[in-house]
């Protein structure tokens, strides 16, 4: 129920919501650990199963960055692209514009990324920090935001579905069938 879209509320402007919450809460929450991740311990953006993830700047170019880069370029980027009017509108009737669901993805796609690393790297951290829970509540809101709107490739998900399905059950798993993702209204892009 978290994560369905109310009626009468605007697809984009529910997904800017969920968006906005869950970069902030990730963002605080790395702010927590970040002092664990250095270039030195994890010199590599890594999350599990060998997953190392790559840097693309604005060229295109794929670059290997240590963690601690990547997701400050993951921070920076998602920052500045909150934070632009022509994105993410604020004010009275300006319109999302028509590539907005394509940017949410990318959004949510790398602070998965960073989800992903944590819960790889830094999780014995974040358990003797007593912060375990908090981590499980924004990896769940994450993962049922994807899982109803269907917002970031499998072969970008797979790799938590195991904790997908221990935190939010077997019948909720991105793993099992896709019935329980709910499509966008029509017209939405």
């Amino acid at each position: 129920m978290m994560v369905d879209l109310p009626p009468g509320l605007d697809y984009n402007e529910w997904l800017a919501s969920h968006t906005l919450a869950l970069f902030d809460h990730i963002n605080l929450f790395y702010g927590t650990i970040s002092e664990f991740c250095t270039s030195t311990g994890c010199p590599d953006m890594t999350g599990p199963g060998l997953r190392t993830y790559l840097w693309f700047d604005e060229k295109g170019k794929k670059t290997r960055v240590a963690a601690p880069q990547y997701i400050d370029y993951v921070m920076t980027f998602t920052q500045r692209t909150v934070s632009d009017e022509t994105i993410f509108p604020t004010k009275y009737a300006n319109e999302f514009p028509s590539s907005f669901e394509s940017i949410v993805r990318k959004i949510l796609r790398l602070l998965y990324h960073v989800v992903a690393h944590i819960y790889h790297c830094h999780f014995r951290e974040v358990a003797l920090l007593g912060l375990h829970a908090h981590l499980n509540c924004v990896f769940a809101h994450l993962t049922l935001l994807n899982q109803r709107f269907n917002l970031i490739d499998a072969k970008e998900t797979e790799i938590l579905g195991d904790l997908e399905a221990a935190l939010l059950g077997d019948s909720t798993s991105g793993t099992s069938t896709t019935t329980s993702i709910q499509d966008p209204p029509s017209g939405a892009t």
